[in-house]
C-alpha cells in the first residue's frame, strides 16, 4: 500500500514505519502535528521541531502543520491532513502499542477517510519491541521523562541494553510502561536504517522540575554526521 507514516522524531513512530516499509509498503509522505499544548493526548510534544531536519534526512515529503491541542478538537487537525493526501495514499503508520486513547481514535479517523490504519506493533510485548529497536540498528535518546523514580539523570540518555533492563524492572516495581507509552518517557532517534546521516546533538538544554518530577532536554542545535 502507499502509505503516510505519522512521525514525531520519537523511536515509535520512527520504528512503525520502518516496519510498515519492511513489509512491502511504500511511504508517500511523513506527518506531522505541531501542538501548542504541552499536555496533549495525542501528540509528542518535546523537540518537535526537529521533524523538519528528520523529513530532509529521510528525504521525504513532509506535511507539517499546527494544533491548538486541545482535547478531541485535535483530532479534527489530523483529519483535515490526511484528508488531503488521501487522493495519493491508502492508509497511514502510527507507533500505538498499548494506548487505547489514541489508537481507537486513529482507528476512527481511517475508518472515515477510507484508510488503513496500520500498528505494526500494537498490542505486542513492550521488552520484545524496544530490543528489537536496539537489534535493527535504532539508537534512541531519551529527551523527557514524566514517572518516577525516572530522573533528570535519564535525560539524554542513550538508551542500551542495560537500559532496557532497568525499564523492565521499573516496570514491575512501579509500573512504567517500558517504552514510556503513558508519557512516562520521549525519545528522539539518532541514528537509523531510514536515515542517510545521523544526527549530532550540538546544544541541548536540560530542563527539571523537581517540584512535579518531571523534565525534558530541549535540543537547540543539531548537526548531521555520517554512520558509524
Amino acid at each position: 500500500m502507499r502509505l503516510a507514516s505519522l512521525i514525531s522524531g520519537g523511536k515509535d513512530s520512527l520504528y512503525a514505519m520502518y516496519l510498515a516499509k519492511n513489509q512491502g509498503h511504500e511511504i508517500k509522505y511523513l506527518v506531522s502535528l505541531e501542538s501548542e499544548n504541552p499536555e496533549s493526548y495525542m501528540f509528542h510534544i518535546p523537540n518537535i521541531h526537529l521533524v523538519d531536519k528528520i523529513a530532509e534526512n529521510i528525504g521525504l515529503p513532509l506535511v507539517k502543520r499546527k494544533t491548538k491541542g486541545v482535547k478531541e478538537e485535535e483530532l479534527k487537525d489530523i483529519k483535515n491532513v490526511l484528508a488531503s493526501l488521501k487522493p495519493h495514499i491508502d492508509g497511514i503508520t502510527t507507533g500505538a502499542i498499548a494506548s487505547n486513547y489514541q489508537k481507537t481514535r486513529i482507528d476512527a479517523i481511517c475508518f472515515d477517510l477510507g484508510l488503513a490504519s496500520i500498528a505494526p506493533f500494537w498490542g505486542k510485548d513492550p521488552e520484545e519491541v524496544l530490543r528489537g529497536m536496539l537489534r535493527d540498528g535504532f539508537t534512541i535518546m531519551v529527551v523527557a521523562v514524566a514517572a518516577p523514580p525516572l530522573d533528570d539523570k535519564w535525560l539524554g540518555r542513550i538508551i542500551d541494553e542495560k537500559c532496557v533492563d532497568e525499564l523492565v524492572a521499573l516496570n514491575r516495581k512501579h509500573g512504567i510502561h517500558v517504552m514510556g507509552e503513558g508519557g512516562e518517557m520521549d525519545t528522539l532517534v539518532l541514528i537509523c536504517p531510514l536515515y542517510k546521516k545521523r544526527i549530532v546533538v550540538k546544544e541541548a538544554e536540560r530542563h527539571w522540575d523537581e517540584k512535579t518530577r518531571s523534565g525534558f532536554l530541549q535540543i537547540n542545535e543539531t548537526g548531521l554526521a555520517d554512520k558509524p
